[in-house]
């Protein structure tokens, strides 16, 4: 079940009214319902992925509950252990197995031994790669004494399973949601209202922005001979939409229904296309992955408190590991390697940390080195994102080659109705950048509101296409 399908649009307004006017009688009944919805969510993608999430949600709630019940550290560490090698054991399995098997053949084949391939038709679990982190950021968590473990088995399970954000986040930390699940939602129309205009503008960015830029970028990606090379670098451009669109749209959406059912989770992106450094963009970029890979594999490899050397191959680690927790394929561990080394130099001259205020916080436009600041910024994680998109890491270099090759910079096959949705989310989105979401306009008037809400709905209707999948399912 995806959030632009019909099944969801109906089944998102039956499960809100069923869980406010029944499930509403008390804590335990919303719990044990948001876990049956929530199961059902997830089981509509194949009914087998069901027993992966319970198992892991079983073997945490033990483990947190033997960590706290053990008196010596070295025990606490062992069940910590045991909790990372399973979890990232079934993640490594599920996800990694076929390319770790495919790359030992290929560097077996480099020195001259032959070997057969050894593959296994594994389906990758949706949202495995986003429930994995969860679930280990809670055992470590309570390691780490900064939550309790829960007592209950059923708040535990819908705190991993809930469907809004199970597929593809925002990563939560139990810290913020689990204490959620622990006492009695109330309805609260502002929250409930301020969801739906977030849910809206996810809508708007999913099914026009992304779903319309990727009808040009799968046509130049998938054989760039075919496009002028003004054509492959507006594709290029595009494809930073189509990413944004898609996943900062889910986003929107899941964050808007939990809200829906009185969960507040945390903003996920924060208008990174404004940032003026990469450093700043990452802050603002998929933030939940941001900060599990800051605060449980950057602060413990000592992060920025150690030598020069050690800085660097901190900032290396995480950012490889990141382009690895994007996908089993060399592109992405070398598009995390692109990003390590946009991100060294900000760090060595100590200006990673200078943009940590909103872009134009004293007027409306930003001044030119600003302006400056974003353009290059947005252009050059263009180029670095080719080689997300692309299948191999040569076909990311053709394609760039060609782009500056300058052969038939004609742009006659432009898509004009991406050109102005685009426009539109920009303007929206930076009139509202000091905002939760881009259309957190309950301050404007009723007039302003409405009319925002029915040109949205209208665009969506005329313009929205139907896409089958979110970016980020594949991870």
């Amino acid at each position: 079940m995806i959030f632009n399908s019909v099944i969801f649009l109906v089944f998102l307004p039956i499960a809100f009214a069923i869980y406010w006017l029944i499930a509403k009688k008390s804590l335990k009944i919303q719990n044990t319902y948001l876990l049956a919805i929530s199961y059902f969510f997830y089981g509509c993608w194949d009914w087998r992925f069901l027993f992966l999430i319970a198992t892991s949600s079983l073997i945490d709630f033990w483990v947190a509950q033997q960590i706290k019940s053990s008196e010596s550290k070295k025990r606490k560490k062992w069940f910590v252990g045991l909790s990372l090698a399973m979890n990232l054991g079934l993640l490594g399995f599920f996800k990694y197995f076929n390319f770790f098997a495919d790359s030992l053949v290929d560097l077996f084949n480099v020195v001259g031994f032959h070997a057969d391939y050894v593959t296994l038709n594994i389906i990758l679990p949706v949202g495995i790669s986003f429930y994995t982190f969860q679930t280990l950021s809670y055992t470590i968590d309570v390691y780490r004494e900064k939550i309790e473990p829960s007592n209950s088995v059923i708040q535990f399970f819908a705190y991993v399973s809930f469907f809004p954000q199970l597929v593809a986040g925002p990563i939560e930390r139990a810290t913020n949601l689990l204490p959620q699940f622990q006492k009695k939602r109330t309805f609260d129309y502002d929250k409930a209202a301020d969801g739906m205009r977030q849910m809206l503008w996810g809508f708007f960015k999913k099914v026009v922005v992304a779903d319309n830029c990727a009808v040009f970028v799968d046509k130049a990606f998938t054989d760039p001979s075919l496009s002028s090379s003004g054509e492959l670098f507006v594709a290029m451009i595009f494809f930073a939409f189509q990413l944004y669109g898609d996943f900062a749209g889910y986003s929107d959406i899941a964050i808007g229904s939990a809200r829906l059912f009185g969960f507040d989770l945390k903003q996920n992106f924060a208008f990174p296309y404004f940032a003026r450094d990469i450093a700043e963009f990452y802050r603002r970029w998929h933030m939940s992955l941001t900060n599990w890979f800051k605060d449980y594999v950057y602060f413990p490899l000592g992060g920025s408190r150690v030598g020069l050397n050690m800085k660097i191959r901190n900032v290396f680690i995480i950012y490889l590991i990141s382009g690895f927790w994007h996908g089993a394929n060399w592109t992405f561990i070398f598009w995390g390697f692109l990003n390590a080394l946009y991100y060294v130099p900000l760090m060595l001259f100590k200006r990673n940390r200078k943009n940590l205020e909103i872009v134009a916080a004293n007027g409306f436009l930003p001044s030119f080195r600003e302006g400056y600041a974003i353009l290059e910024t947005f252009i050059v994680t263009c180029f670095i994102r080719v080689f997300f998109r692309a299948n191999t890491i040569e076909d990311a270099f053709l394609y760039i080659k060609r782009i500056f090759s300058f052969q038939g910079n004609t742009l006659g096959n432009l898509d004009k109705v991406s050109i102005a949705v685009i426009l539109v989310l920009l303007v929206v989105e930076w009139i509202n950048r000091t905002k939760q979401h881009g259309l957190a306009i309950e301050d404007r008037p009723t007039y302003v509101r409405w009319g925002a809400y029915v040109s949205i709905f209208v665009m969506i209707l005329f313009f929205g296409r139907a896409s089958d999948s979110f970016i980020y399912f594949q991870f």
